[in-house]
C-alpha cells in the first residue's frame, strides 16, 4: 500500500521537532548537545523521492536555514519564501547540493534515453512533453549548480504532485472498476443462455456476500478509535484517553499522525468488509476504501491543510460533537465510484482510442512494407552491380592471359610494286613460276 510522506510535504519534514534546538546558548558551559537523526519518512510515491530527500537532508544541516524553516509557516514555503534563503547557506552544503543535482540531472537523462529507446522499438510515437515533465522539479538549462530557482521549482512541484496525487489515484481506481466490469459483460456475450443466466446468479451472490458484514464505524470517530484502543492496544474501552492514543499510534515519535499511521488506524474496520482467502472482495477496493476513510480524516482534523495531523489537532477533534455522535458511513458497495452513463463514455473511449490504434498499426504496416519493398530493390540494384563488375573482371583477367604472337604476312599479302626484300625462307616457299 502507498501513501504520499507527510511532514510539511515538503521542506518542514522535520523542521518543527521540538527535540531538536534550533540554536545552542554557547556562553553557558554543558556537555555538548547530541545531534538526533530525524525520523525516517515513507517513500513519497514521487518519481524524484530520493531527490528530494536528500536536498531536504542537507538543507536541514545549514543552521540559519534550519531556523528559517521553523519559523516559517507551510504557506509562505510554497510561495517560495523560504527558497530564497538558499543564498545564505554554507558553502559545503551549496556544494552537495550541487552534486545531487547533476547526479539528479543525469539520472533522468538516462531514464529519458531509456523510455525513447523502448519507443523506438515498440514503433511507438515519443510524447516529448510527457519526457520533459520528468524534469519539472528543477532547472535543466543548468545541470551543475543547485539555485534558488531550484529549490523554488522542488517545493512547487512536491506540492502540486502530492495534492494531486490522491486524485490520480481515484482515477486510476475508477478506470479499474469500469474495466472489470466492461470484461465481465463481454465475457457474458460468449455464453449460451443458460450459462449466461448462472453467472449473472453467480455475481448477485457474491454481492450479497460482500455486503454481508459487521457495521462499520465512522473513520476517526470515537466508536471506531475505542475499538483500536480495545483490540489493538488491548486496553478498557471505558478509558479511552486521547492522548495516551495519539501517543500509542505516532510510531516514528515525531508528534504528527502521517498519512501512514492514520492509515493504519482503519486496518480493523477494514478487515470487516475485506478478506483476501474470499472471492467477493477485492483488495484493490479495500485500498481504495482505505483511502477514502483518510481522506475524510484528513478534511475533518487537519485544520492547516500540511496533511499532518498535530498532537493538538486531533485533541481538538476529540471535542467536537462529531466526534462522539458521527454520522453514517458508506462503504464502496453503497457508494459506486461510477454511474451507467460514465461507463458507456469509457467504452466508447476505449473504443475509439483502439480504432486510432488501428489505424496507426495499419499505417506502420504499410510503412514496413514499403520499406521492405524499396530493400529489395536496392538489393536487386546492388546484385546487378555486383554481376557487373565480376563481368569486367572476367574480361580483364582474359585479355591478360592470351598470348600475343608476332604477325608473319603471307604470300597472298605481298602486294605487287613491293619491293622490300624477302627472307630466304618465305622465298623458298614461292612457286616456281615466279
Amino acid at each position: 500500500m502507498w501513501g504520499p510522506s507527510h511532514c510539511c510535504l515538503i521542506l518542514c519534514l522535520w523542521a518543527c521537532l521540538d527535540a531538536l534546538p534550533v540554536a545552542v546558548d554557547k556562553t553557558k558551559v554543558s556537555p555538548p548537545v547530541e545531534e538526533l537523526e530525524p525520523p525516517k519518512s515513507e517513500d513519497t510515491g514521487l518519481h524524484y523521492d530520493r531527490y528530494l530527500r536528500e536536498v531536504i537532508d542537507f538543507l536541514e544541516k545549514d543552521p540559519h536555514f534550519r531556523e528559517k524553516l521553523h519559523n516559517t509557516d507551510m504557506e509562505d514555503i510554497k510561495q517560495g519564501k523560504l527558497a530564497k534563503e538558499l543564498d545564505f547557506v554554507s558553502h559545503h552544503v551549496r556544494t552537495k547540493l550541487d552534486e545531487l543535482k547533476r547526479q539528479e540531472v543525469n539520472r533522468l537523462r538516462t531514464l529519458i534515453k531509456v523510455k525513447q529507446d523502448m519507443n523506438g522499438e515498440k514503433g511507438t510515437i515519443v510524447d516529448h512533453q510527457a519526457l520533459l515533465k520528468q524534469f519539472e522539479h528543477l532547472n535543466h538549462m543548468n545541470p551543475h549548480t543547485f539555485e534558488v530557482e531550484d529549490l523554488d521549482r522542488l517545493i512547487q512541484s512536491a506540492t502540486n504532485d502530492l495534492e494531486n496525487f490522491d486524485k490520480e489515484r481515484h482515477e486510476e481506481f475508477k478506470k479499474y472498476e469500469m474495466m472489470k466490469e466492461l470484461d465481465r459483460r463481454e465475457h457474458l456475450k460468449t455464453l449460451d443462455e443458460e450459462a449466461r443466466k448462472k453467472e449473472e446468479e453467480h455475481y448477485e451472490e457474491m454481492k450479497k456476500k460482500h455486503a454481508d458484514h459487521p457495521k462499520i464505524n465512522h473513520p476517526g470517530s470515537q466508536d471506531q478509535l475505542k475499538e483500536v484502543w480495545q483490540e489493538s492496544d488491548g486496553l478498557d474501552p471505558s478509558e479511552f484517553e486521547p492522548k495516551t492514543f495519539f501517543n500509542l499510534h505516532d510510531t516514528n515519535g515525531d508528534g504528527y499522525f502521517d498519512e501512514q499511521e492514520l492509515e493504519a488506524l482503519f486496518t480493523k474496520e477494514l478487515e470487516k468488509i475485506y478478506d483476501p482467502a474470499r472471492e467477493e472482495d477485492d483488495m484493490q477496493e479495500m485500498e481504495e476504501d482505505r483511502l477514502r476513510m483518510r481522506e475524510h480524516v484528513m478534511n475533518e482534523i487537519d485544520t492547516n491543510r500540511d496533511r499532518l495531523v498535530s498532537l493538538n489537532e486531533f485533541i481538538t477533534a476529540t471535542d467536537k460533537k462529531e466526534f462522539q455522535e458521527p454520522g453514517g458511513w458508506e462503504t464502496l458497495e453503497q457508494n459506486p465510484v461510477y454511474t451507467e452513463k460514465e461507463l458507456r463514455e469509457f467504452e466508447e473511449h476505449l473504443a475509439r482510442e483502439e480504432h486510432d490504434l488501428n489505424l496507426k498499426t495499419n499505417d506502420l504496416l504499410k510503412q514496413r512494407e514499403e520499406l521492405e519493398r524499396q530493400q529489395d530493390q536496392l538489393n536487386a540494384n546492388k546484385m546487378e552491380l555486383q554481376q557487373a563488375v565480376q563481368h569486367m573482371e572476367r574480361l580483364k583477367i582474359q585479355k591478360t592471359e592470351t598470348p600475343v604472337q608476332a604477325k608473319v604476312p603471307s604470300a597472298v599479302e605481298i602486294l605487287p610494286g613491293d619491293t622490300r626484300p624477302m627472307s630466304q625462307g618465305h622465298q623458298q616457299d614461292l612457286p616456281a613460276h615466279f
